[in-house]
Formats: C-alpha cells, structure tokens, sequence
C-alpha cells in the first residue's frame, strides 16, 4: 500500500471515530469524551494535511522547485504539532470547568464501548502508518502515526476513567483525568516539534546519522587523500550530504568519478533517498587553498 493510499486510511478511519466520539459525548455529557473527540477532530485535520503533504511531497523535482517539495512534509508536521497544542490548552479550559461544577454521566458504558472501538480501530491503522512512515522516511506520515496512537492511549485512559466514575460516583475524576490526557498529548507534540521543525531551517541530521556517513566516507581512505566541508541537511522524507574529497593530482578522471560513485551507493544502502553530492578537488589544488 502506497503512502498516499496509507494517508487516506487514516482519515477515513479518524472521521468514523470523530462522529462517534462527538454523538456518545453530547448523549453522555462527559467532559472527557467531548475531549477526546475534539482531539480526534485534530487528528482528522492532521491526517488530511499528511495526506495531502505526502501528494505534494512525492512530486519530482521541477524548475520552480530544484530541490524538490520535501519540506512540505515538515511544514505540515510543525503545524500538526501546533494543533495538538491548541487542542491541549482548550481540553484543559474544558476540564477546570467542569471540574468547578461536576454533573453525573449519563450512559457511561455507551462511552467506554465507543472510546474502545475507537481506540482498536486507530491502534490497527496507526501500525500500518507508522510501518509506512519507516519504509517512506515521512515526516508527515510519522507524526500522523503518532496522532493515532495518541488518540489510542487517550481513548482507553477516558474509558478507564469512565469506569471509575460510575463504579465510585466520584465526578471529579472524569474532569481530572481529561486534563492528565491534555498535558499527556501537549508533551507529545513538543517531542514532534523537535524533529518536524530543524528542517526548515536546514538542520544536520542527527549525530548518529553523520556518524554513520562518515564511517563510511572514511572505509574508503585508502582511495583518496582526505575530505573536507562535510554538511548534511533533511528536507521531509530526503537526506541531502555533500562534501569536498581531495583525490591524488594524478588521478584520472574516471577512477575519481567510480570512488565517488561507490561512495554513493554506499550511503544509500542506509539512507536510500539521500541525495549526494561529492565535490573532487585535486591535491595540489588542496594544498594552495
């Protein structure tokens, strides 16, 4: 199944849980499933700017755009993780509200046998995103991917508390639990910022990931004399690497051309969508620089 095909499982399968949320928590006046359904709603937008991103992003390289359309991907993640954002604060002004003036739930297993469907159906479709995010390198499908599995733990946590409000009569905890989801949400979103965010501003990749390049630049060494103004940047599911590599001033042309061509395909054994980009300069050139 391709990504855009992925993409629209998901938002299919987040309007199904949303209609259901919003009808068993206007019947229930849970605090708590009305929350959940607000969250759902924002997972429903963020899987269609995935799947929408994931259109845009796959698009070829044009004129207008020669390193491609990757960054769309982090474009929609930062502003998914936004959503998220907004949703946690206004669950929480929900919540103090409630909290301040509890009233009893009506049809309590009703929501617990809704919030339950709901989170069996975006724990099925948040494996096969993520399982695509991972094959893909996606951005966009790997923050959508969180959003559902978000959704998960949140919809057993209000069926949870559901429980307990109707086996104690203790209200409060309906409108307490809510706000434990909220925070819960908005510190996922912060960690979904640090990735979909350094992007934009063309950030290296990770630590670990220059570490690996560099190893295998540096299997090499025996091939060339030495290497220099190494960079990396992500742009949404592509790698771009470039660096200088300084080669013998009597090499010829098309030995030099192969060692870059090996190293290249090297690279992309681990990271296959990188683009590199390998600079040859002569040594003797090197040496007057």
């Amino acid at each position: 199944m391709n990504s855009s095909k992925v993409a629209f499982l998901s938002v299919m399968s987040n309007t199904t849980v949303v209609i259901l949320k919003i009808i068993v928590g206007i019947f229930t006046g849970s605090v708590a499933v009305l929350s959940e359904a607000i969250h759902s709603f924002l997972d429903l937008m963020a899987s269609l700017i995935a799947f929408f991103s994931v259109r845009i992003s796959s698009r070829p390289a044009d004129k207008t755009h020669p390193y491609g359309h990757g960054k769309i991907e982090n474009i929609s993640g930062t502003i998914e993780t936004i959503l998220i954002f907004v949703a946690g604060i206004w669950i929480i002004h929900e919540c103090i509200q409630k909290l301040m003036n509890p009233s009893p739930i009506k049809l309590p297993f009703l929501g617990i046998l809704v919030m339950l469907i709901g989170a069996a159906i975006n724990f099925v479709v948040s494996k096969i995103v993520g399982k695509t995010a991972e094959a893909t390198h996606s951005v966009a499908m790997k923050s959508n991917a969180l959003h559902l599995l978000t959704d998960v733990y949140t919809s057993v946590g209000v069926a949870f508390s559901l429980l307990l409000v109707n086996l104690t009569g203790w209200y409060f905890l309906d409108p307490i639990i809510g706000i434990g989801l909220a925070i819960y949400i908005m510190v996922e979103a912060f960690k979904l910022m640090k990735e979909s965010f350094p992007p934009l501003l063309d950030a290296s990749l990770s630590t670990e990931e220059e570490q690996s390049i560099l190893q295998i630049i540096e299997s090499f060494s025996d091939e060339y004399i030495e290497y220099h103004d190494f960079r990396t940047r992500r742009s949404g599911p592509d790698e771009y690497i470039d660096f200088h590599l300084v080669v013998s001033a009597h090499e010829d042309i098309e030995t030099a051309h192969d060692l870059c061509d090996r190293i290249e395909n090297r690279i992309q054994v681990i990271f296959s969508k990188a683009q590199v980009l390998i600079h040859l300069e002569p040594e003797n050139e090197r040496l007057k620089t």
